[in-house]
């Protein structure tokens, strides 16, 4: 494989990006402290296991070349990032004047893997982006197969890394501010982050 450390520092620079994942810890790092947090990231990397194996496959490169798969993946994986958003927006409207205790109680039966593993699978810009930018760091005269799978494996584990450093964070920032006025209006501003990436993705051309 070419280029293979540039390759990782361009694959840092995409994961650090603010983006409907990076919304989703947030939100439920504070809604489940750094457990849902974690469970969520794990969801997000299976999910992304699931694009490696795809694109290795070729099953991205069938999503990306059939407009009616890109659009239903489209707008399947807009509906649920805005239900996300706009869910937690009125559990913050219904919650409002309570104690703490009872908002998060608002959570437990909700599945933070699965949230993660949903909003990472239902994004088609993921596939295209597997099909787009791997190839790019291919080694010429090499099978594909093998360095699909290197790079997937890479941009995996550099995921959980940062995810796992950016969860840690926002659980020491949640620990620490105590009020849960505070922690309802960024549990807000994450909701609203979830809803805007929705409508982003529903007006997401498909590649042509």
């Amino acid at each position: 494989m070419g280029n293979f450390w540039l390759f990782v520092v361009m694959s840092i620079l995409l994961i650090i990006l603010p983006g409907p994942d990076t919304g989703l810890a947030t939100q439920n790092t504070i809604a489940h402290g750094k457990k849902g947090g974690f469970q969520t990231v794990f969801g997000i990397t299976t999910g992304l296991v699931f694009h490696t194996l795809a694109a290795v496959f070729g099953l991205s490169a069938i999503l990306v070349k059939s407009a009616v798969l890109f659009s239903v993946f489209k707008y399947v994986g807009a509906v649920y990032l805005i239900y996300l958003g706009l869910t937690s927006i009125w559990a913050l409207k219904k919650n409002k004047g309570t104690e703490q205790e009872e908002q998060q109680g608002k959570y437990k039966h909700k599945s933070p893997f699965r949230q993660g593993l949903l909003t990472n699978l239902l994004n088609p810009k993921v596939a295209v982006f597997f099909l787009t930018f791997l190839p790019q760091f291919l080694s010429a005269g090499t099978k594909p197969f093998l360095q699909f799978l290197l790079m997937g494996a890479t941009y995996t584990m550099l995921t959980i890394l940062w995810f796992i450093l950016y969860v840690s964070f926002i659980n020491y920032i949640r620990n620490w501010m105590k009020k849960p006025s505070t922690q309802r209006a960024i549990q807000g501003i994450s909701g609203f982050v979830l809803v805007a990436f929705g409508i982003k993705l529903a007006f997401e051309k498909a590649p042509s």
